[in-house]
């Protein structure tokens, strides 16, 4: 096991080299801000967003700007299968005797795919409760935390990791804009639309990229380990949930229109939904309404709707895009005789999103009727860049 650890490590022997990983530091600033707490941090997002890059980026920092001694940082991804047969705590004993580390001395872990490992949870608990140590860790299953919370519950953090905005596109492409050259901006907007956050897929164009992300998810997170069978349903209902991105999405519709039942469809929906393939937004409301109301459906990234649909309607791929950009603020969807208003958030900020377009008189009656901390009409790049909620 020691030349396995040897490899994940190369910092060990003064060999760690960055110069192919892009840091995107407002996230890498996030998580310099819990090193200071005693929380063990699970980052979580879509498969291939940049957990790994961030967790490396950081070990980046904690060697050349905080200085911690290299041999006191320890990374492993467990999802290799070479590693399978062992337990995080047997594991991280190995490194701790590698480098004749004692229990008192504080060392860093990050811990990549976390939930490969059985029983996880508990073995974080162990070493958050008998070790001197802070616990960095990752995961692309979002329904692994929600069941295992309890067992860490007032130990965690959970970050998650977003595709790239428009600004981080930018800086991904290496693309600078002179103020006298401001009118471009709306140009590349329009691209950034088209080709959507996922940072591989920026930096390299290659459709079959994202053919392949969305595959693997499909067969090695949802179909294997759910024991899926009837693969080319998974792939329709897909399809379909991509169609009716920014919709209010039917279970009963769509079960009809793929001749599969109900229940059948509502668990394909979880399915996606924990595996970050899409996002599921409630009806505002009393919590009987937010719960019994249908959803509304978003892409986890514009370049993988647009894989789908192709690269049309943009009024409602800039919606999607704003969800993205308000998902950290928890948002519903407004629904009142059949007038609907786009979001508003749980520290009650009220959105309406109509890409070059105004309201009409009845959603304006709505809009205006709501009451909220603040209101924002946004048509285009120029309100997107002046709405401080949008830029936070």
């Amino acid at each position: 096991m020691e030349q396995i650890l040897y490899r994940y490590n190369p910092w060990w022997e003064g060999d760690f080299r960055t110069e192919t990983l892009i840091d995107r530091p407002r996230l890498t600033e996030i998580l310099i801000k819990q090193l200071s707490a005693k929380d063990i941090v699970f980052l979580t997002g879509l498969r291939r967003i940049g957990k790994t890059t961030a967790l490396k980026m950081l070990i980046n920092h904690l060697i050349n700007k905080k200085n911690i001694s290299s041999e006191k940082i320890f990374y492993i991804s467990l999802d290799d299968y070479l590693l399978s047969k062992h337990s995080i705590i047997e594991i991280v004993d190995v490194y701790r005797k590698i480098h004749k580390l004692s229990f008192n001395q504080k060392i860093y872990l990050f811990l990549d795919e976390i939930t490969y490992q059985k029983d996880f949870e508990q073995q974080l608990k162990n070493l958050y409760d008998t070790h001197n140590v802070k616990i960095y860790t990752s995961t692309s299953q979002s329904a692994s935390l929600k069941i295992k919370k309890a067992f860490i519950t007032g130990r965690s953090k959970i970050i998650e990791l977003l595709p790239l905005d428009f600004d981080e596109y930018l800086e991904f492409k290496n693309i600078k804009i002179n103020r006298r050259d401001m009118h471009l901006y709306e140009k590349y907007f329009e691209e950034f639309l088209q080709t959507g956050g996922i940072p591989e897929y920026v930096l390299r164009g290659d459709i079959e990229y994202l053919k392949e992300l969305v595959d693997d998810i499909i067969l090695k997170d949802i179909a294997a380990v759910n024991n899926i069978k009837d693969i080319p349903l998974l792939k329709d209902f897909y399809l379909l949930l991509m169609e009716r991105s920014g919709k209010i999405f039917s279970i009963n519709k769509i079960a009809n229109i793929l001749n599969s039942s109900p229940d059948t469809i509502r668990r394909y929906l979880n399915y996606f939904n924990e595996t970050y393939l899409i996002y599921l937004m409630p009806r505002y409301g009393k919590t009987n309404e937010r719960i019994l109301s249908p959803k509304k459906i978003y892409a986890p990234d514009l370049g993988i709707r647009n894989l789908f649909t192709g690269f049309r309607d943009k009024g409602s791929l800039f919606e999607n895009y704003v969800y993205l950009k308000l998902r950290h603020r928890r948002p519903s969807y407004i629904y009142k005789d059949g007038i609907e208003i786009d979001f508003i958030t749980e520290d009650k900020i009220l959105i309406k999103v109509k890409y070059s377009s105004e309201l009409n008189k009845k959603q304006k009656e709505l809009f205006d009727s709501i009451k909220a901390e603040k209101k924002h009409i946004v048509t285009g790049f120029n309100d997107l860049t002046k709405t401080a909620v949008l830029n936070m």
